[in-house]
């Protein structure tokens, strides 16, 4: 097979296809965020509220997860919300699938850009709001793990600090997206309603497809047919060991990916309904709050690229595993600033926005520790024949546990925000203490029949 990694030219020490990929990352994830940040406050103060009797097949859907029909309107949303959110990383398995024996990853991408620019669209409307949610969730499975291992693809096997600091320059350009997402969409959503802010989610991702479609001489060839040959292979020994410690390295990521990601269902109405938002300027749109932890993941990526170079240089940059658990700590800590920060207060809008903001921003600093590595670790661990699959076996994980974090999410309003939040702090600091138990022997398996 082609290689990128042999043919495309460098910037910065890095092939271009990196920076294509990025930037077609941004424009997707800022579609993608922009709407998230939206949605369980538009199901809350709007769709539910008043126009339900208008969503074709809301009814029964409520009525299959409805708890004997004792649901309030926050428990459903964050239900709905940790179900789509689940089923989007759970589809990168279908489209690794796909990529790997049918399409290749090109078009299997391409596809998934144009799935996902209808599914915005059709947010736009009430009727259509579980169709929407349907091409969301099939066009992003086709889009996030494929591109994700594209990336890994244009760098040396061995190259494991190079690689780890490609995905962050990826990652940077996720958080970028996330970032601004939200702030366009929240401004346009508070000023022309919903739908408007939903519609110029849709327009944004089309500059992902033009982004992809310009970088495409930068990236690897991956014609499926010029690889029937080496798929027919079975797995070596030592493949198929490294393929079990993925796989478990893979789920201990599970604790974290439900205690950070509550922040974009739960934190947004704990924000709307606890957190001051009033400024010298008017009240700022809770949903800008989407955009925190993905400004802090920018924030801090330099920094994080500066020191792992420096401690690699003196061979002490911490093994990935370490990061994993590192990044798994963090997450939790940020968890127990919104607990601290709301203790003893019950009255709305009585947090200081300080606390929500310090929380938000930390919760991005322990992202880029433990998923970009997440992302490197299958990359380099994972037989080449694999490589998307297991990218999409990755998902798996947030599928879990926003699946999880619906139901966990579902007891905000019979909880104390204060309780709430030291509840997720502690599923964060139970799975950081067990991948920091665990790293030697994990870091060991995920290297078996790679070094000689």
């Amino acid at each position: 097979m082609d290689s990128a990694a042999q043919h495309s030219e460098k910037v910065g020490g890095h092939p271009k296809g990196v920076y294509y990929l990025a930037f077609t990352e941004t424009w997707e994830r800022f579609s993608f965020y922009g709407m998230s940040a939206l949605l369980t406050l538009y199901m809350v103060k709007d769709l539910l509220p008043k126009h339900a009797a208008e969503v074709v097949g809301l009814s029964t859907l409520r009525g299959l997860i409805g708890f004997n029909g004792t649901m309030s309107d926050v428990a459903f949303a964050s239900i709905v919300y940790g179900w789509y959110a689940g089923l989007v990383y759970f589809t990168p398995l279908l489209g690794g699938w796909v990529a790997d024996r049918i399409l290749g990853a090109k078009r299997t991408v391409m596809i998934g850009v144009l799935l996902m620019s209808a599914g915005h669209l059709a947010m736009s409307f009430y009727s259509t709001f579980l169709l929407a949610l349907l091409l969301l969730i099939l066009g992003s499975g086709f889009l996030k793990g494929n591109i994700s291992a594209q990336v890994g693809s244009l760098y040396p096997r061995d190259d494991d600090s190079m690689r780890s600091r490609g995905y962050t320059i990826f990652s940077t350009g996720i958080n970028i997206g996330a970032a601004s997402g939200p702030l366009v969409t929240g401004l346009v959503a508070a000023i022309y309603g919903w739908h408007t802010g939903f519609a110029v989610a849709a327009a944004l991702m089309l500059l992902a497809l033009v982004s992809y479609m310009l970088g495409q001489k930068h990236l690897p060839d991956d014609r499926p047919v010029r690889r029937e040959r080496e798929k027919a292979a079975p797995l070596t020994a030592s493949e198929r060991k490294r393929v079990l410690f993925l796989l478990l390295v893979i789920a201990l990521t599970i604790p974290a990916e439900i205690t950070y990601p509550m922040v974009w269902s739960i934190g947004i109405l704990w924000v709307d309904q606890y957190v001051n938002l009033a400024t010298p300027l008017g009240v700022m749109p809770s949903s800008w709050f989407a955009s925190m932890d993905s400004l802090g993941s920018i924030l801090f990526a330099p920094v994080l690229v500066v020191l792992w170079s420096w401690q690699s240089k003196r061979g002490n940059e911490p093994a990935s595993v370490t990061k994993q658990g590192i990044g798994t700590a963090i997450v939790a800590f940020a968890a127990l600033l919104f607990a601290y920060g709301n203790w003893g207060l019950t009255e709305p809008d009585s947090v200081h926005a300080g606390w929500a903001i310090a929380g938000w921003l930390i919760m991005g600093l322990g992202w880029m520790y433990y998923w970009p590595t997440t992302m490197a670790i299958v990359s380099k661990a994972a037989p080449p024949r694999m490589a998307s699959t297991l990218m999409g076996v990755a998902f798996l994980s947030p599928f879990v546990a926003h699946v999880m974090a619906g139901w966990v999410g579902s007891y905000f309003d019979q909880m104390t925000p204060s309780a709430f939040w030291a509840m997720d702090a502690a599923i964060g600091a139970v799975g950081a203490t067990l991948i920091l138990l665990l790293r030697k022997p994990l870091q060991r398996g995920l290297e078996t029949g790679l070094n000689p």
